[in-house]
């Protein structure tokens, strides 16, 4: 008989989440202490951490986090970005050297605000165009991969087990109100550092247990708007369709909801004419959006998560909440261990959103 550990897990892969919804920062020691509770969840194949609020003195810059193969990519990539951004500081990630973490690239980071000439001339908005100059390394720079683009937040991934990686990039010495991370057991994609969870783009993060059946359908419709997805994983695809349907198209997280993981036709059927009406025109107008296969995400942004899984219910979600925190997991066990009395506890049912959001909106 095979043993814990030494046979596939189908429904591995863990996710975590915690916001403090009063804006207090917290250590991402909690979350590193949360994440490897479900340690056989993940095979060591990736793992990784978002953080809001945790860059306070560059608050108004967008914080460019980057991969580099080799210190030729790196030049390149500087070279992009200094003809399209004002630097305010640019320097290497810090880490601690640990043997569990092996083969890492160049890590560094950039505060960055376009240049306003750059930005006058390309006669779009700030947001829109920091998103077509990721796109463009990401495309065209070889050995270069831009993996968080947020302003006062970052992603920090590797491959490795995630409480590892958690140690690796330090995050005990972070404070932000807001924290994800992800324990990855890879299927049919690969190991590897651009690969692992979260994707982000902007202030958009999101960790993700499951497998997305649709992946191609999903990517060629996204492609068709100036989408690139470069990072060998079907995740990826996620970031992107709540980047379009939110900041693009201007829905709220929950329409956008009912376009990644909609109701049945039957269950739109029995609800109100109201909310017949306005599912049915989403379904109909973003059909190729659609996300099947089973799947549990977590969606991190600037002033809160959402916690989404597939109609189906095919991947666990636990949602909590105590106090000012509430806690959003794979599994009960990974939100008491950092916080064993709870005022509430549930299951969402499938397809439906939970979002938490600071008091008073964004931070």
């Amino acid at each position: 008989m095979l043993l814990e550990g030494q046979q596939r897990i189908p429904s591995g892969c863990a996710i975590s989440g915690v916001i403090d919804r009063s804006g207090k920062g917290m250590s991402g020691e909690a979350m590193i202490r949360s994440i490897s509770v479900m340690h056989d969840r993940s095979n060591g194949l990736g793992g990784g951490f978002a953080g809001y609020g945790i860059y306070p003195d560059y608050r108004d810059f967008y914080a460019f986090h980057l991969f580099y193969d080799d210190t030729f990519a790196k030049s390149n990539t500087e070279e992009f970005l200094g003809k399209h951004f004002e630097i305010a500081y640019a320097s290497e990630i810090q880490t601690r050297k640990i043997p569990e973490i092996t083969d890492e690239p160049l890590i560094w980071r950039y505060f960055v605000s376009p240049l306003s000439r750059k930005l006058e001339s390309s006669h779009l908005d700030e947001a829109e165009y920091v998103v077509r100059c990721v796109n463009k390394i990401n495309t065209f720079i070889k050995g270069a991969y831009v993996f968080s683009s947020g302003k006062n937040m970052g992603i920090f991934k590797a491959v490795g087990f995630p409480e590892d990686v958690g140690r690796f990039y330090r995050l005990d010495e972070y404070s932000g109100y807001s924290w994800t991370c992800h324990g990855r057991y890879p299927t049919n994609t690969p190991g590897w550092w651009g690969g692992a969870h979260p994707f982000g783009l902007l202030d958009f993060s999101v960790v993700h247990n499951g497998e997305i059946s649709s992946y191609d359908a999903n990517r060629r419709y996204i492609e068709m708007f100036g989408y690139k997805c470069n990072l060998q994983t079907d995740t990826e695809v996620i970031t992107y369709i709540f980047d379009y349907l939110v900041r693009r198209k201007k829905l709220t997280l929950e329409e956008a909801s009912h376009v990644v993981a909609p109701s049945f036709w039957s269950t739109i059927a029995r609800k109100g004419e109201e909310e017949q009406s306005q599912e049915t025109l989403l379904r109909k107008m973003f059909s190729s959006l659609l996300v099947t296969g089973p799947f549990s995400i977590i969606l991190g942004y600037t002033g809160g998560l959402m916690a989404l899984g597939d109609r189906l219910k095919l991947r666990s979600t636990v949602v909590a909440e105590r106090g000012d925190k509430a806690y959003i997991a794979s599994e009960e066990s990974a939100i008491r261990v950092i916080e064993p009395d709870l005022d509430t506890v549930w299951a969402p049912a499938g397809g439906e959103p939970v979002i938490f959001t600071l008091y008073g909106g964004r931070k």
